[in-house]
């Protein structure tokens, strides 16, 4: 599986991944910079904490909000001002906003022209809604000089069972819009069930779940190892820029990359030592199985493609097809990648558990030759703050 002679040009690739991975942190460094105008949070370290304060409500069943506010006619007062003006009154915004938070909310810049959000963990929208109006009174005392009186419209939604962190957002932005329709200087509380579509829940999720559920009855270990490979595979799918959409579509495929593995006898499946020819043949029809399965259901073809495909090489030299390079879905790339760490770092039936420099090592070695060097160069970063945070061991 990681066969691969080393020589010069292998030590090369080496330290071509190193300084990859080493550019990738520090562009994660950077993403987590403050916003240069506003001491705040910048757009993309925001919905890092807004990604995990969701996870972190839904896990413990808690309750959060997000406000989203943004300063009336902004442009236009710019446009009279100037930029200087304007920087000043979003500086002066960000000011008044430390000031009537608490400390344990959130505050950051939400990528949006004079737009900001709050994150208020712990807290629902109706409860929020007095102190975030009173905030808008506030507003429109802040400013300086001519740009004083400068209104400000706010939007708030509260997170809902099975809500993604985009969602959570776009909600937000949503009732932000209302408010704004309505006249502006107004905070508008998205309706519970309100008509905001979420792009990451297909009307195939049920089926995908159930699915998932199937494979856990079938086999506890290929369930219990599609859930750990899902964590990774999601993570290194926003590192590298994917949208809500893409990242559900990795996410789906994550967890079903294995869905081919319920007809492969359990003598197979189990067996404690090496497979002989004719049993890897059959092994090795997985991938495409899976997909006959998802083919079924409509609107599953990308995700049935990243599974076909989960075992092709960045080299070539993988199944069922041979592709190579970018010809390989990016999904397949991922979950190759991420299913990989894993397996090295369970106990299996034929072998103990590696260690995560193990790992690490492996993922490093078939960089460019089994794995795409980027998706490689993406999970060791991932890995790597996982580890400093206590969740995987040595």
């Amino acid at each position: 599986m990681f066969g691969y002679e080393h020589d010069e040009e292998l030590l090369t690739e080496v330290e071509d991944l190193r300084e990859r991975i080493r550019e990738l942190e520090a562009e994660h460094a950077r993403g987590l910079r403050l916003d240069s105008v506003t001491g705040l949070l910048s757009a993309r370290a925001l919905r890092g904490c807004l990604a995990e304060e969701c996870e972190r409500a839904q896990r413990y069943r808690r309750p959060l909000c997000v406000a989203v506010l943004a300063v009336d006619d902004f442009e236009d007062l710019e446009l009279r001002h100037g930029f200087k003006a304007g920087d000043d009154l979003v500086s002066a915004v960000a000011d008044r906003l430390r000031a009537s938070t608490r400390s344990h909310d959130v505050l950051g810049r939400t990528g949006g022209i004079a737009e900001f959000a709050v994150l208020l963990p712990d807290t629902d929208a109706e409860a929020a809604l007095p102190g975030l109006e009173r905030l808008l009174v506030d507003l429109e005392l802040t400013g300086e000089g001519t740009m004083r009186a400068a209104g400000a419209s706010m939007g708030i939604a509260a997170l809902q069972r099975g809500m993604s962190a985009e969602v959570l957002l776009a909600s937000a932005r949503h009732a932000l819009g209302e408010s704004r329709a309505t006249g502006g200087g107004r905070a508008t509380v998205a309706a519970q069930g309100d008509a905001i579509i979420d792009p990451t829940k297909a009307p195939q999720r049920e089926a995908i779940e159930a699915l998932a559920v199937a494979l856990l009855e079938r086999d506890r270990y290929t369930g219990e190892h599609s859930e750990a490979v899902i964590e990774m595979a999601v993570s290194v799918a926003r590192t590298l820029g994917c949208d809500a959409v893409e990242v559900e579509r990795v996410r789906s495929a994550a967890i079903l990359h294995d869905i081919g593995k319920v007809a492969i006898p359990d003598e197979i499946l189990h067996k404690p030592g090496p497979l002989n020819d004719e049993e890897w043949q059959l092994m090795r029809q997985h991938p495409v199985i899976g997909e006959r399965i998802l083919r079924v259901l409509p609107g599953l073809g990308a995700v049935a493609r990243m599974v076909r495909h989960e075992h092709e090489r960045w080299d070539g030299g993988g199944y069922p097809d041979g592709l190579s390079g970018v010809e390989i879905p990016f999904g397949s790339r991922v979950i190759l990648a991420a299913d990989a760490y894993h397996a090295i770092t369970s106990d299996r039936p034929y072998r103990a558990a590696k260690s995560h420099e193990h790992a690490v090592e492996e993922l490093t070695r078939c960089s460019g030759t089994q794995f795409d060097p980027d998706v490689t160069a993406a999970l060791i970063v991932h890995l790597g703050g996982r580890r400093q945070s206590g969740v995987i061991s040595a």
